[in-house]
């Protein structure tokens, strides 16, 4: 008889391993214990040569579904385990804390299966769970994963849970949320004042909801505002008190089939929709969807998720419509997360509110995702994704904190070759997404004994995370904003070594005091050159420009003319102006006040969507790209462009570009065509480009970064050319392309830096 001693590192806890381990061990008649540890799991086996193998190689390859394995260190013990049998030991934390947390898992097929049998003693009951699903991140408050560290704690198991949770054999065991309705969380309905009206909760907040109400609905991360999404009024109602007024909404349906009958889905975007993350996916809507036009506020593609508690289950099903569910919030602020918060934040837009008892201690956001060549393409990383760390091929030395950038902010922790990326945060706009940030770092912090010693940001000094980050007292390494979208990139798909970056998106600081955007960079995790970017134009206004597209318009009108009097009036023929608009423009543009040059790609989109008359006034960041996107319908014709390869770094000249965009809008040609010549243009000028620099350095992996490339249309052209072009293109795949993925360039780059100084 032979004993080891076997630590399990990875997402170990929380998701039904030690029973899992407990009923293979009784299987082999291996004897010993099985106990969570502030590092993951540890086992002590004693057992036969052949019986330790075959328990051995089952703990690494037949793991629970909601189990990842990253690491199975075995050590021999001198003497057998004293144990007579094999059992669950109580958790020890000793040392520091390494254990992975798991991200919240959706219902499980066995707990909806449940949770609809009139048979069962869970019937209805909106919090059932089991170690395959349920809440986790969103409800420890410590490691390990054990009743007492969760929200859980204040809820005593009745007799007929804890005999549940202590049944080797059951789906409960050790299931640290189990509950049901003699012992568990409750829900209840409110209106604004806080009074409960009389029924089932559940059962009146559906039938508000077909009356056309607005219910917060407490969530997993947070509240969410539900209305009918098939009522012109309702969502109108939504938009104007919650001022989101053209950010599209997402859409919760009930089944799969039901969104099959909104949205056109295929294989990838099914099991996407269905699988245990359930973000929000993007999908093209059908013609004739019942779905109000106001939720999508005019894109090309719908949000739809399927619910992912028990709470989403009964209520989709009882309302028996699709529901709008948006982030219970007003528009820059963070998702309330507590009862009383709701109450007060929410009370001017929500009618009513569905909720209980079980206390969120992690805000966490809706994912977004979508289905790009063939995978899966992040654009907002949360519920279902983060805490859960991505490997790097590059081990960090010192611990790095990366702040993360202003806008669609995360942060992220490397240390050695985990990259803990936080949860979406958001616009680092206001002190209450500042604090959003701040308590989202002492949780990631206080839950993996994260202590940094080296603090990564932008080079943007006007950042709160630039401001914030010499207050951590450690030694700070500022990172280029676009170098770090490569190098996000990189770490993503597992690459090192030099590469040539495109990396295409509204802003970031330049080294050159320009604003940067439309970035060709040959690049490492160390350092980058810039080897050619887009023609640059003033953008009088500055920041003016991203909200008034018109002013953009104006600033590449004055790159095409000589005169900023006659860029004007030539702007004026197709755009209404006002005179004391007119004049403040005119000077900006001749004095140069207030207008710095800019290089960036989506600036690019604004004005031509301005010019061609799809938007003027941008309510959001990417507005105008999208509608641009959404109604691009063309021949396969392009618009011209020019590399300019005679200084360093090269300029891709689009004035040639804009040209034709005018004598295509005087000559009557409509917005759709437009729009498709322009983006048949800019994807043809990154393939170009790509290729010069490819015979230049002999590089042919082209890594494709930045928020431009969350565009469908255009970064669809662009890998297929580049691959036409006997290049090797590489999108994102684990973090989003836009700012969403930024804080992993950084973190990435600033331990390459420390590594090197």
């Amino acid at each position: 008889m032979r004993g080891l001693k076997i630590e399990v590192r990875g997402i170990v806890q929380g998701v039904g391993f030690r029973p899992f381990v407990y009923r293979v061990a009784r299987e082999y008649g291996i004897t010993g214990s099985v106990s969570n540890d502030s590092r993951g799991v540890t086992i002590h086996a004693s057992g036969e040569g052949e019986q330790l193998y075959l328990f051995l190689n089952a703990i690494k390859n037949e793991a629970p579904p909601a189990a990842v394995v990253e690491e199975v260190n075995v050590f021999t013990e001198g003497r057998p385990s004293r144990y007579p049998s094999f059992e669950i030991a109580p958790s020890s934390a000793d040392g520091g804390r390494e254990v992975l947390v798991s991200p919240d898992i959706a219902t499980c097929r066995e707990c909806i299966a449940e949770l609809f049998d009139p048979g069962d003693r869970r019937y209805l009951y909106p919090f059932i769970n089991c170690t395959n699903c349920g809440p986790r991140f969103t409800i420890i408050a410590e490691t390990p994963y054990d009743r007492p560290n969760t929200s859980m704690a204040k809820f005593t198991m009745c007799p007929d849970c804890a005999r549940e949770y202590d049944d080797p054999s059951d789906r409960r065991f050790h299931a640290q949320p189990n509950a049901c309705p003699a012992c568990g969380p409750a829900v209840r309905l409110a209106d604004r004042a806080g009074n409960t009206p009389g029924g089932d909760p559940v059962t009146r907040a559906a039938a508000l909801l077909r009356e056309g109400k607005i219910v917060a609905v407490k969530g997993l991360g947070g509240f969410q505002l539900a209305c009918d999404a098939t009522v012109d009024d309702a969502v109108a109602a939504l938009r104007e008190r919650k001022q989101r007024y053209s950010r599209p909404f997402a859409v919760m349906t009930a089944t799969l089939e039901d969104a099959w009958r909104l949205c056109e889905i295929d294989e990838r975007e099914a099991d996407l929709l269905s699988g245990a993350r359930r973000p929000i996916v993007l999908l093209r809507e059908k013609e004739g969807s019942p779905i109000s036009p106001q939720v999508a506020g005019g894109l090309a593609h719908q949000g739809i998720f399927l619910p992912y508690t028990p709470l989403h289950h009964l209520l989709v099903r009882e309302a028996g419509i699709p529901l709008v569910m948006t982030s219970g919030n007003v528009s820059n602020e963070p998702i309330a997360i507590a009862n009383d918060e709701a109450l007060e934040r929410l009370g001017d837009i929500a009618d009513y509110f569905l909720l209980h008892d079980r206390d969120i201690l992690v805000r966490y956001d809706d994912s977004v995702s979508r289905i790009f060549k063939g995978a899966e393409y992040p654009v907002r990383r949360a519920r279902g994704y983060a805490p859960y760390p991505l490997r790097v091929r590059r081990r960090a030395g010192r611990t790095v904190l990366a702040l993360g950038p202003e806008l669609k902010n995360t942060f992220c922790a490397l240390r050695g070759d985990l990259a803990f990326v936080s949860q979406h945060i958001g616009d680092m706009e206001t002190a209450d997404e500042v604090r959003h940030f701040e308590e989202a770092l002492s949780a990631m912090r206080r839950l993996f004994s994260l202590s940094p010693e080296v603090v990564a940001h932008d080079l943007h000094p006007e950042y709160a995370t630039t401001q914030m980050a010499p207050e951590f007292g450690l030694p700070v390494i500022g990172v280029q904003h676009h170098h770090a979208h490569v190098v996000s990139c990189m770490a993503d798909r597992d690459l090192t070594g030099e590469v040539i970056g495109v990396a295409w998106d509204g802003t970031g600081y330049g080294q050159d005091g320009t604003v940067w955007g439309g970035e060709f960079l040959v690049a490492d995790e160390t350092g980058f050159r810039r080897g050619a970017h887009l023609y640059r134009y003033p953008m009088p206004g500055a920041d003016a420009c991203v909200h008034n597209l018109h002013r953009m318009a104006a600033g590449v009108m004055s790159g095409l003319f000589a005169d900023p009097t006659d860029a004007l009036e030539r702007l004026r023929e197709r755009i209404e102006i006002d005179d004391a608009e007119a004049e403040s423009l005119l000077f900006q543009l001749r004095e140069r006040v207030n207008t710095p040059m800019t290089s960036s790609a989506g600036r690019m989109f604004d004005a031509v969507a301005a010019l061609a008359g799809v938007r003027d006034v941008a309510l959001y960041d990417g507005q105008a790209a999208c509608e641009l996107e959404a109604i691009a319908d063309g021949s396969g014709e392009y618009y011209d462009f020019l590399l300019d390869t005679s200084a360093e770094p090269w300029v891709v000249d689009t004035r040639p570009l804009f040209r034709e965009v005018l004598v295509d809008l005087a000559a009557g040609t409509g917005a759709p065509e437009i729009s498709a010549k322009f983006h048949a243009a800019m994807a043809l000028a990154v393939v170009e480009t790509c290729e010069a620099l490819a015979e230049a350095t002999g590089l042919d992996r082209v890594v494709l970064s930045g928020g431009v490339f969350q565009n469908e249309l255009f970064g669809g052209w662009v890998v297929d050319g580049l691959a036409s072009a006997r290049l090797r293109p590489f999108v994102h795949r684990r973090v989003p392309c836009n700012d969403g993925g930024v804080s992993l360039g950084q973190a990435v780059v600033a331990a390459a830096k420390d590594r090197v100084s």
